[in-house]
């Protein structure tokens, strides 16, 4: 029952235009808005009207919470399950926001963002919107941050997120493992398309895998094609 009120809902806010606010904030944060096509941008555009709408977003350190923070970190979001659904974020239910890095009691270094098990994104806002503004850098907080949440939708964080059918994941982990180990072994060909970062283990590797295949897919499809054909299969569906 509660399933049937939730698809309604979204419906409903699918089907409102969206504030022309929107538009401006958009050309200004996320400039990948301006190459989809318009089927993609439709499905874009309803999936922020859910994410707005459905996610609590919480000011920390003197932070203020506006529609430009709500708009810019949903364009993030939404802009991996343009063609997954944006029901892959039902788990999340928090996004807590700092004016810039943070740090924990007792920890040593900055933060830029987090990805915890129980549903919270935490986010750096400069740091959201440096990597959204610089497409091609291959370096993105928040879409780093939101594979996590994805990856972490099948139980684990573990580098492994729900696929689309039983038969892809032999191949996902036969790729992904023989990736993750180039990348350890600081292959050259690779380190030119992901960070370092990524051979902190499985799941961190995921994460930088999805900021290139976002921000450099045609650096990542030509020095590793394998990869990129498993992050294309996942994140572009084909019928």
């Amino acid at each position: 029952m509660f399933g049937f009120f939730r698809r309604r809902r979204r419906r409903r806010l699918r089907a409102a235009p969206p504030p022309a606010t929107w538009s401006e904030i958009l050309a200004r944060n996320a400039p990948f808005v301006a190459g989809l096509d318009a089927a993609d941008r439709a499905r874009l555009d309803g999936d922020l009207q859910v994410f707005v709408a459905e996610k609590h977003f919480i000011a920390a350190g003197g932070m203020a919470i506006t529609d430009e923070v709500k708009v810019t970190i949903a364009a993030a979001a939404a802009r991996l399950v343009v063609h997954l659904g944006i029901e892959r974020y039902d788990d999340l239910t928090e996004i807590i926001v700092y004016p810039s890095a943070y740090r924990h009691a007792g920890a040593d270094g900055a933060i830029l963002g987090e990805a915890h098990a129980w549903g919270v994104v935490v986010l750096a806002w400069d740091a959201v919107v440096a990597g959204l503004r610089n497409p091609r850098d291959g370096h993105d907080t928040a879409v780093h941050e939101f594979a996590h949440v994805l990856d972490r939708a099948d139980g684990s964080f573990d580098g492994a997120p729900e696929l689309h059918a039983g038969a892809h994941y032999r191949p996902w982990a036969t790729v992904m493992q023989r990736s993750f180990d180039r990348l350890r072994g600081r292959d050259a060909q690779l380190r030119k398309v992901l960070r370092d970062y990524g051979a902190t283990n499985e799941a961190e590797f995921f994460a930088v895998a999805t900021e290139a295949y976002f921000e450099r897919p045609d650096d990542l499809r030509r020095r590793a094609p394998s990869l990129f054909d498993e992050l294309e299969r996942f994140y572009r569906p084909q019928p």
